[in-house]
């Protein structure tokens, strides 16, 4: 399978790394067109892959397009390639607010798409990607897109309606964890230590917090529970959290999210 991409950036690059470093597609099948060089050059020289300013050479020399833009320019990049996207080609988006309907309009015929949501922490092979692929994707073709984005993180196949969904709780999450880290590295600072030092104890804490979700299956308020001794120092900041409105916060800033999401 050739693989291209159009558009170069960060999630760009997280993707092609994880391609690579998995060995399911070697850099020499892999494309990548920027209109910026400095774009170009930067994944050419990571990577090793062939790179071009020219968007059409990637749709006739891939089997796969991943469209890596940012959504503004979805709909003029579309109306300058559509014309020459194969119907054996996948097109794989990355865009919030492109539906498959609207993607469908743009491309103006049947054509492969899997709608997909990545989020930031691909960079390091810990990414949650959320795949929706259209009707005319086979069950063959879709298994493989999901080895394609497994390389880079985790991946669950979700309906279309749930899509802005995800982009509040996972596309963008990241912002809203990397401020509890912060936050939570600036009290550390407040009581003696050092910055980087307060980042690797909040960071680490996160990082274990998570694992234990995802691994143990326990419900995270049991989990809450474990950490909280009666009359001890964790349910008093549990208290305080509660009081400052913690969880309310984050569902709205959540819900706003989602809400924008749905308006792109």
């Amino acid at each position: 399978m050739k693989l291209g991409f159009i558009g170069t950036g960060n999630m760009a690059s997280a993707i092609m790394g994880g391609i690579i470093k998995n060995q399911i597609i070697p850099a020499n099948d892999i494309i990548g067109a920027d209109v910026m060089e400095a774009g170009r050059e930067r994944v050419k020289d990571q990577f090793k892959i062939q790179v071009t300013a020219d968007n059409h050479e990637v749709i006739n020399s891939s089997d796969i397009i991943i469209l890596s833009v940012k959504p503004q320019f979805y709909a003029e990049v579309i109306a300058e390639i559509k014309d020459d996207v194969r119907e054996d080609q996948i097109i794989i988006t990355i865009a919030p607010g492109k539906t498959l309907a609207w993607l469908k309009e743009q491309f103006g015929k049947n054509v492969k798409i899997v709608r997909t949501m990545p989020n930031t922490p691909a960079l390091v092979g810990a990414g949650m990607t959320a795949a929706c692929p259209n009707e005319y994707m086979t069950k063959e073709e879709i298994a493989y897109v999901l080895t394609l984005l497994e390389s880079f993180g985790r991946v669950e196949i979700i309906p279309e309606r749930l899509m802005d969904t995800v982009v509040s709780v996972s596309g963008s999450s990241p912002a809203y964890v990397f401020m509890f880290i912060e936050a939570m590295a600036d009290a550390a600072v407040s009581g003696g230590m050092p910055r980087a030092q307060a980042y690797q104890f909040a960071a680490q804490a996160v990082l274990g917090s998570a694992k234990m979700v995802l691994e143990t299956g326990k419900h995270p308020g049991e989990l809450k529970d474990m950490v909280c001794s009666p009359a001890g120092t964790t349910i008093e900041a549990v208290r305080v959290l509660e009081e400052k409105g913690f969880r309310s916060s984050v569902i709205e800033a959540m819900k706003t999210c989602e809400e924008i999401s749905k308006s792109m």
